[in-house]
């Protein structure tokens, strides 16, 4: 089950969208049942997130917590994706994207950390292959 919690509200983002990405993700990598959960927050509750898990006491884009286990209602729980919106738009302005294409970047960057990516150690190269994938298969973005 895939859940997207919009706690934002100044921006317009199409979490259908973000729900059929993380469907078609997870298919990809063979776990189409995993439980995954979206939450779209702001600059501060991701600032106090950041800085109680990561030490980093600023803002950032994206948080993924990896569970990665059998719930006791036996469904396989593979973690959280936190995105900050607001801080995903000042992104998008610079790399010349709208902020749906920046946000969608973001879920596939935080899935893949989800699936045990990390920076260095194969995300990048596996991040490209996946954003091209996605982009052929997108219609309007």
């Amino acid at each position: 089950m895939i859940e997207i919690l919009d706690q934002q509200k100044r921006h317009d983002i199409d979490t259908a969208r973000l729900h059929d990405l993380l469907g078609k993700l997870l298919r990809t990598y063979g776990i189409p049942d995993a439980e995954v959960t979206l939450a779209l927050i702001n600059d501060a509750p991701m600032r106090a997130l950041n800085r109680r898990f990561m030490n980093k006491d600023a803002p950032t884009d994206v948080l993924s917590f990896p569970i990665r286990d059998m719930g006791p209602d036996g469904k396989y729980y593979l973690g959280d994706i936190i995105i900050s919106v607001p801080y995903a738009a000042r992104q998008n302005r610079s790399q010349g994207h709208s902020l749906q294409r920046e946000v969608e970047f973001l879920v596939i960057h935080g899935l893949l950390h989800l699936r045990g990516f990390e920076h260095f150690e194969g995300l990048e190269e596996e991040e490209e292959t996946v954003r091209a994938r996605w982009l052929e298969e997108s219609h309007e973005l």
